[in-house]
């Protein structure tokens, strides 16, 4: 579950077998790689683009693929935060949160214990857009992973902003990102939220 939360998973497994849109689109892209027509899985995955309020990774997934094909999104669009994903590794294991610019969020528990917020109603709106921002004024700060996502070492707090243009991450000990001007924005703000959706079970 976790790592379909960031956006970057390999084309071929997102896609599946569905045949409703967007999934159809990312088939075609996927065969379009198999066959070597890199025209054709560039134009599928812009398809994708242009499809409206389809939540977030699908955009992501994307532009994902339309980077691996050389396609970069205008300067105006690469630093768009779609997401904000926030692991913390304790000693039990790893906690993540993750919350979407459609306002909905998961949790994943260390326990491996699951809440999906797929905005029933408004209610955690606030909570969304708080840790929102808070990406927003960091990743200004900070460029593009340029490689495949590393794992998270032991010990560290990571925090992911998935954007078009990649995903930009900054990671240290939970004390040091709490305590820096703008890592403790995504800190306290994804606290707040991850609060919320224990306190409301998800929806």
């Amino acid at each position: 579950m976790r790592e379909l939360l960031f956006g970057d998973v390999p084309l071929a497994q997102w896609a599946g077998s569905s045949t409703a849109e967007p999934w159809t689109s990312f088939g075609r892209a996927v065969a379009a790689l198999a066959r070597q027509d890199a025209a054709g899985a560039r134009q599928a995955l812009k398809d994708v683009l242009a499809q409206p309020e389809l939540e977030p990774r699908h955009y992501l997934e994307a532009w994902e693929g339309l980077r691996g094909l050389d396609v970069l999104p205008p300067a105006a669009e690469a630093k768009e935060v779609y997401g904000v994903v926030l692991d913390v590794s304790l000693d039990e294991g790893v906690d993540t949160l993750a919350a979407y610019a459609d306002r909905t969020a998961r949790y994943i528990n260390y326990s491996g214990n699951i809440i999906v917020w797929d905005h029933p109603n408004f209610s955690l709106d606030r909570f969304t857009d708080a840790l929102l921002d808070a990406g927003r004024a960091l990743v200004t700060k900070i460029g593009p992973y340029e490689h495949a996502r590393p794992p998270l070492p032991a010990g560290a707090t990571r925090i992911s902003l998935l954007t078009p243009g990649g995903i930009h991450f900054g990671q240290a000990p939970f004390d040091v990102l709490a305590q820096d001007p703008l890592g403790s924005g995504v800190i306290t703000s994804g606290a707040a939220l991850m609060e919320q959706l224990i306190n409301t079970g998800g929806g």
